[in-house]
């Protein structure tokens, strides 16, 4: 389904069951697999690749050279950043053109959820079933089942796969919830942004 006021470029490859809500935008070259949901505004530039069954809020920006795999939650107005140097003009005044611009890789990992209002800076990974706190800025990468917040983003703790909070049992981590348990590092033995 692609909603008349949508914006849907020739070359652009959407998935079965996936839903273009209005006034998004996707560029010509962008992969957006099954079951997705493009909520009111997202933008979608081109070579940005989303997998499987995932939910773009509204207003999401997803600039090229993002990847997002099967299964992420994008919340509200979230902007996805590809050059840490940008620059409109070259220091002699003359426009820069797309040969003076070093785009930067971001992945984000399956079932991971990043909040609303968040910024992600480029050439970063978030984690499988990691959590980004709404209006957090992430300025490095983001382990597997953490829980980041913040500007810049810092590990807060871990969730699980259900999105609670684990507590630590003994040496395990724990969900309250659903009674999985993980093995994580207590924060303090790991490298705080």
């Amino acid at each position: 389904m692609i909603h008349p006021t949508a914006e849907v470029e020739p070359g652009a490859e959407i998935g079965d069951g996936t839903r273009v809500w209005h006034h998004c935008h996707v560029r010509a070259g962008a992969k957006i697999g099954d079951q997705c949901v493009l909520s009111y505004g997202v933008y979608v530039d081109a070579g940005v690749v989303i997998g499987d069954r995932c939910k773009l809020q509204n207003r999401v920006s997803v600039y090229r050279g993002v990847t997002i795999e099967d299964g992420v939650f994008v919340g509200p107005h979230v902007t996805f950043t590809n050059d840490k140097h940008p620059r409109a003009i070259a220091p002699d005044g003359r426009p820069l053109g797309d040969e003076d611009w070093h785009m930067l890789q971001t992945l984000v990992q399956e079932g991971a959820s990043v909040g609303a209002g968040a910024v992600i800076l480029p050439g970063l990974t978030i984690g499988r079933w990691a959590m980004v706190a709404a209006a957090s800025v992430v300025s490095r990468d983001v382990p597997d089942h953490a829980l980041v917040a913040g500007n810049p983003a810092r590990l807060m703790g871990y969730v699980c796969s259900c999105g609670r909070s684990l507590m630590r049992r003994g040496e395990l981590l724990y969900c309250a919830h659903c009674d999985r348990t993980y093995d994580f590092p207590p924060i303090g033995e790991l490298e705080r942004p």
